[in-house]
């Protein structure tokens, strides 16, 4: 179950956000008491309430807000017990000081913001000690293990537990909680009100990770780098597995750099069937993985785990493919099976992770490539391994390429003022692909169009690539249109989630 937490400072607004909620379909909503200005009403909040509640009045050493006495926070605690509310959730170290009542049931909490400690299992031993009918024992996730650990904790446990972890590197255990075993996980009313580190919004846990639909049935899926939190790959793949009616669910899973083999090992008994794989973990998944595509051993990186049915890890790299048709458009976007780039130039900025496969698609078609980097040394290492030339950045602009192509996070939100190209370089019929699809027009892309050139946004090849790899995880055909719709809804600014 999915119990919204509401945070506000005044009565009125909490009455008014949980029959809000109701109607939006909350089944439990936790009212937390901690966040008024002044001392709860508690009849106020809890006659005639729309759905069940949990009572939560936090210390501020607990990750509250609250600002009385103990003394006050006590009396409110035991008298939402008397008052019989659903849910009363208690710390533990007053846990015997607040006794049992009435219909009301006990959570019996324990919050960490600062880590997991390494006696974890311990601390839940005790709490299942203290009379619980549900246990809460939510962390701060420093990495990928530690919220996979949690999730091992709800899962062996006799009495019901909430076990998750905070934090970035802990999303995907608020998630995943319910299928081992949690009765119970936790979002918030908006994504901007998020009142613990992590929180995801009702809608989001609901309508895009469809939590209350996960399965020890369901596969699942995520998408694997450091930044994630900008990632549109949950929100396309998620759709598309809804769309295609397949019992899926797809996670964002913050890795720090160079933990990729360690965070793996850790995640293992989650059963995660793939990953998408993005900066910085390319080529460290290329090296994790038991087999590789051709593809794979010809970039030196991956942007795709597969999981066997031997249990060993497979890498793919789906840009190479996406990356040409994408080209291929821009060069003849009615009948792109008959372009072609042989003898084409190319002029190719960048030689990070997704440079080294565009690269290599346009120097196996044939085209002329020269690479420009903002860090020269990168581009003469990338241009000497796949044989084609190179110039510095300064030097971009100096020939007439027939295409060019950005490689490169300039132009990126929200840095949209920039372009890494100047417009009186560009010249008319110039094949223009910029691979950064958020804006989906970037100013590279608004200066090509006024000159004439035809261009290609980063949306084709983000959901090429994506559409790919759903049919390696799946074994059916990616939709395109709809992963294409999903993208342009998202960074839209007027746009709705479909």
């Amino acid at each position: 179950m999915i119990c919204v937490s509401i945070g506000r400072t005044r009565h009125k607004m909490i009455t008014l956000e949980h029959r809000a909620l109701a109607d939006r379909g909350a089944k439990l909503v936790e009212l937390r008491l901690d966040w008024l200005s002044r001392l709860p009403d508690l009849g106020r909040l809890i006659d005639n309430r729309p759905t069940p509640v949990i009572i939560t009045c936090r210390r501020r050493e607990d990750g509250g807000r609250w600002r009385g006495t103990e003394e006050q926070r006590m009396t409110i605690l035991r008298s939402a017990i008397v008052s019989g509310v659903d849910y009363v959730d208690i710390e533990e170290d007053i846990a015997k000081s607040v006794p049992r009542y009435g219909d009301t049931k006990r959570i019996i909490s324990y919050h960490n913001f600062e880590e997991t400690p390494p006696d974890i299992e311990q601390i839940h031993a005790r709490m299942c000690k203290l009379d619980a009918d549900i246990i809460k024992i939510v962390t701060l996730a420093n990495s990928p293990g530690d919220a996979a650990k949690m999730l091992e904790i709800s899962k062996r446990s006799d009495i019901p537990t909430i076990g998750f972890c905070m934090g970035e590197m802990g999303l995907f255990s608020r998630i995943l909680c319910g299928r081992f075993g949690s009765p119970i996980t936790y979002a918030t009313f908006s994504r901007d009100r998020e009142l613990a580190p992590g929180q995801l919004s009702f809608e989001e846990m609901r309508d895009i990770f469809r939590y209350e639909e996960i399965t020890e049935d369901t596969q699942i899926f995520g998408v694997i780098g450091d930044p994630i939190g900008h990632s549109l790959s949950p929100l396309v793949h998620n759709f598309a597995f809804q769309a295609a009616g397949i019992d899926a669910v797809y996670l964002p899973l913050r890795i720090p750099q160079d933990t990729l083999a360690k965070s793996l090992d850790d995640l293992d008994s989650i059963g995660m069937r793939g990953f998408s794989v993005t900066i910085p973990h390319k080529q460290a998944a290329a090296d994790y993985s038991q087999v590789s595509s051709e593809s794979v051993r010809a970039i030196g990186a991956a942007n795709t785990l597969i999981r066997s049915e031997v249990n060993d890890w497979h890498s793919e790299n789906t840009d190479y493919d996406a990356a040409l048709a994408s080209v291929l458009i821009g060069i003849n976007k009615e009948n792109p099976s008959e372009a072609s780039l042989m003898g084409q130039k190319v002029m190719l900025l960048g030689a990070g992770g997704a440079a080294r496969a565009v690269a290599l698609a346009m120097v196996r078609s044939g085209a002329l490539v020269t690479i420009a980097g903002r860090t020269h040394k990168r581009a003469i290492a990338l241009a000497d391994e796949i044989s084609c030339q190179h110039c510095s950045w300064e030097n971009r602009g100096a020939g007439e390429p027939d295409v060019l192509i950005n490689c490169t996070p300039v132009g990126m939100h929200p840095n949209v003022d920039d372009t890494p190209y100047a417009e009186h370089w560009l010249t008319e019929n110039m094949v223009v692909f910029d691979t950064v699809y958020n804006p989906e027009t970037t100013l590279l892309i608004k200066d090509a169009r006024a000159k004439g050139c035809r261009t290609v946004s980063g949306i084709e090849m983000f959901v090429r690539q994506a559409a790919q790899q759903f049919e390696m995880f799946t074994g059916q055909p990616g939709p395109l249109d709809q992963m294409r719709m999903t993208v342009r809804r998202a960074i839209s600014p007027l746009g709705d989630l479909p």
